[in-house]
């Protein structure tokens, strides 16, 4: 049982979303994520810290892993209905389940959910402000991506950065998220393309170099004093498993070396917890297929596990 106060869920009610989906890049088994940590004991880990919680599955009765293709559309894109399609389910349910009063932990799948939880946490709450746990910074645009992949592509959307470049599909994303309520933590893999966006729009990002240099505890406080400075703002905590080392989570799509411990990626989780402002939460990118072992299946299903449940108020005392 967890005694952290939570502003904007004081009953303690949560959803849990399921996003298996693997169309915003090329690689099979992300779409598996969801079903793996379920099977975990998820759901049951949470209600053990005193929640309530419900399950979503807005994408079921859809195999959208028969519709992928590794093609280019006129955008210079992959997949771009499909993404499209599935961001709308989740969207919906995201901020229905805002709407009961229930705090949303999707679970995916790839990073390109991250266009539908966003947008839902802001349509929801304008005054949201986003930490994005991850190795990449995921807001190249149509135009700055080379891969063509949507799932590195998720924040450009709800920004409205080179709106000319979207494919129609995305028509329906609302350009919600202004500059100054994004920030970064753990970036060490960043495209040229999205470096000058960063730079351009003065987007707040720490990367492992500042980790290094200060200390997660402070990279996590000056993460939240660039958006959230007086703490009065709910939080929505996109979190990338990646964003931890791989030799700690090995079975992700974009491993990168030199990430966090497993003990810092906790931390953020814990810090947010703590502040008690925590609105929404993803968990992505958990792919059992490129396990190696079966004990990396388990490694990073685990570390999946502790994220959801370190931001929902476990503590080590």
């Amino acid at each position: 049982m967890s005694s952290i106060q939570y502003k904007y869920h004081p009953d303690k009610k949560a959803s849990i979303i399921t996003a298996p989906f693997s169309g915003g890049q090329p690689k099979g088994g992300v779409e598996l994520g969801p079903d793996y940590i379920l099977k975990a004991g998820f759901q049951k880990q949470i209600e053990s810290l005193g929640w309530t919680t419900d399950l979503k599955e807005p994408l079921e009765g859809t195999d959208y892993e028969k519709m992928k293709t590794n093609d280019k559309d006129d955008f210079g894109v992959k997949n771009s209905k499909i993404v499209s399609e599935s961001c709308q389910k989740i969207h919906d349910a995201v901020k229905g389940s805002l709407a009961e009063g229930k705090l949303p932990i999707t679970i995916g799948g790839d990073h390109s959910i991250g266009t539908a939880t966003v947008s839902a946490s802001l349509v929801h709450d304008p005054s949201t402000c986003v930490v994005w746990a991850d190795a990449h910074a995921d807001i190249n645009t149509p135009k700055t991506t080379d891969s063509g992949n949507l799932h590195g592509c998720p924040l450009s959307f709800i920004m409205g950065i080179d709106r000319d470049s979207y494919p129609p599909e995305f028509s329906w994303v609302p350009q919600v998220l202004k500059s100054n309520k994004l920030v970064y933590i753990g970036l060490r893999d960043v495209d040229d393309g999205e470096k000058e966006i960063l730079r351009k729009h003065n987007i707040a990002a720490f990367s492992m170099y500042h980790v290094d240099k200060y200390g997660i505890g402070k990279v996590v406080e000056m993460a939240l004093d660039k958006v959230n400075p007086n703490r009065d703002c709910p939080v929505h905590l996109s979190y990338d498993v990646d964003a931890i080392d791989p030799s700690f989570v090995p079975a992700t799509g974009t491993r990168v070396e030199g990430g966090l411990s497993l003990r810092e990626g906790l931390f953020i989780a814990e810090e947010i917890a703590q502040s008690g402002l925590l609105q929404s939460l993803d968990i992505v990118e958990t792919n059992p297929m490129l396990a190696e072992t079966e004990e990396h299946v388990l490694d990073t299903v685990s570390a999946a596990c502790a994220i959801g449940r370190c931001a929902l108020g476990q503590t080590l005392l």
